[in-house]
Formats: structure tokens, sequence, C-alpha cells
């Protein structure tokens, strides 16, 4: 057997066609034009990427996107201040600070600033209790998209045995919450790894679909998984450098040994990466429809 590579590239395109045209519908319509503001502190270079990139398909689909870049050494309270105005804004929907922050600047502070209904990362409290409850509410992005690629590759997750490998709050919490819900891409019975877990294979041979977001490249090996499988390979890893300096990335699992045994897999690059800004920007679209009432 030979897995099914899940493009989250050609994914992610598909999705964001697909919001273009709701984008316009919804200026045609109603006359509303989604707005983000991206708040990026320092020149932190991936940071700079990822800011950059988010603000290119932002307007690529039609959002209007606004970049605010600050020194290194901006005050924590100026940046409260820009979120505070910004949560006022009526043509902002959605505030994404970007992180990390200077070590001057209290992240927890900066992020439960931010307007719960304008919070398109989906990390504030308010939105993390209201994805517990099964509530509306913007879901984190790179779990949204785990999701969105099972659901579009076919996976069924409904009595299935999953395992996530880490158990972090942008995905490994919220993905265990979201696996086990009565949803669409949930119903699953969960079982989540970490760095205390007691025979991490016996759990992962037991999966039938393995996501796994811990940073160890390659740590996922083919004698840890059983014929079938389903992988969602959430990891990026820096391992080297090419001669020309471009970094050569990995995920956590053994791209080339386990594809063998797994019915799909995502690979790294191009994989589930793609899906968060993606998720991004369907998120920011459902917060201009809430705030308009049209859901």
């Amino acid at each position: 057997m030979t897995a099914k590579i899940i493009s989250g590239t050609e994914v992610a395109k598909q999705i964001r066609e697909e919001l273009k045209v709701e984008i316009a519908e919804l200026k045609e319509k109603h006359n509303i034009i989604p707005g983000l503001v991206t708040i990026l502190v320092g020149e932190d270079p991936a940071s700079q990427s990822y800011v950059a990139a988010k603000n290119k398909t932002a307007h690529a689909i039609g959002i209007h996107s606004e970049q605010i870049t600050l020194d290194a050494d901006t005050p924590e309270d100026e940046l409260l201040e820009l979120v505070r105005k910004y949560n006022s804004d009526d043509s902002c929907n959605g505030i994404l600070v970007q992180l990390p922050l200077p070590k001057h600047i209290n992240e927890g502070l900066i992020l439960n600033e931010i307007n719960p209904d304008k919070d398109v990362d989906g990390f504030h409290p308010v939105n993390i209790g209201r994805m517990v409850l099964g509530e509306k509410c913007f879901l984190p992005c790179t779990p949204h998209g785990v999701l969105e690629l099972l659901a579009r590759s076919g996976v069924e997750t409904s009595g299935a045995e999953v395992v996530i490998i880490g158990r972090s709050n942008i995905v490994g919490k919220p993905m265990a919450n979201l696996m086990m819900q009565k949803r669409e891409s949930g119903n699953a019975t969960v079982t989540v790894c970490h760095t205390r877990t007691k025979d991490m294979a016996a759990h992962c041979r037991r999966a039938d679909i393995i996501i796994a977001a811990v940073g160890v490249p390659k740590m996922v090996t083919a004698d840890m998984v059983k014929d079938g499988v389903a992988i969602m390979d959430v990891g990026v890893n820096r391992i080297g450098k090419t001669e020309s300096g471009k970094a050569i990335l990995a995920g956590d699992v053994d791209f080339d040994a386990v594809k063998e045994k797994a019915s799909v897999i995502t690979p790294v690059p191009g994989g589930v990466g793609p899906m968060t800004i993606t998720m991004l920007m369907k998120n920011t679209l459902q917060s201009a429809k809430m705030a308009a009432g049209l859901i």
C-alpha cells in the first residue's frame, strides 16, 4: 500500500476560491468588505514572512487587509491602545497580533484585550470556552485546517481511534477537543500523547488517525503505525540547508517510510501548513457576517 498524498496546497486553493466567491457576494448584496488588521512588533524574519503571506492571501480573495508594524521596543501600553482602537473600529472584523512578541510584552494580556468577536486566530479564552462547549466561535486555525483536510479527503472520523501527539494550546489541546465533539469530522475516541507518555508506539499502533504536532523531526516511524492509518503531520522542522541556503524541512512523521503503510498522508511542506492561513481568512469572513447579523 502506498498512501494517497493529501495536498494542503490544493485544498487551501479550493477553499480560497470558495471564500472569494462568498466575499464578492457579500460586497455586492450588502456592501460589506471584510477587514483584517495584522500587528507585527519587531523584525523577526519568520514573523515578517507569516504576516506578509497573510496579507497577500487576504488581498487575493477580496479581504481588506491592513498591516501595522511596530518597533521591537514598543511599550506594552502602546500595543494595548492599538488593539483597543481596532476593537472599536467597525471596518475591522479581525485583529491578529503576530506571535511571538518581544519579552517585555505580556502575550496573554495582549491576546485577552482583543474583542472575542474579532479574535480570528481563535486564541481568546472566551472563544476557547465556546469551542469546548460546542458553541459558535472562531476555531483555532491549524486544528480547523486539519478538520477540513480530513473531511475533504473522505477520512471517516466517527468512531475512529485518534491519537494526537502533542498537547500545546495552539494545536494539541483544541484538536483533541474538536475530534471528540458531536460534530462533522468529530465523534472520535481520542488519546493524547506527550513527553510523559509511556510506550507511545503502542498507542500509535492502535490509531486509525494520527495527528502529529510535537515538533520532533521524523519521530513517528513506520514501525509505530498500522496499515491503512491516516496521517496528519502538523510538524514543521528545519533539519538543514541546501547549498543555496534554503531551509530543508521535515515533519514529525518519517514521510518516506510511513507513506508505504498509510492510506492517506500530508507532506511537509505543502500539507497542513497552507490550511492555517486559509482558515484565518474563513474566520475573518465569518466575523464580518456575524457583525452584519447575517449568521
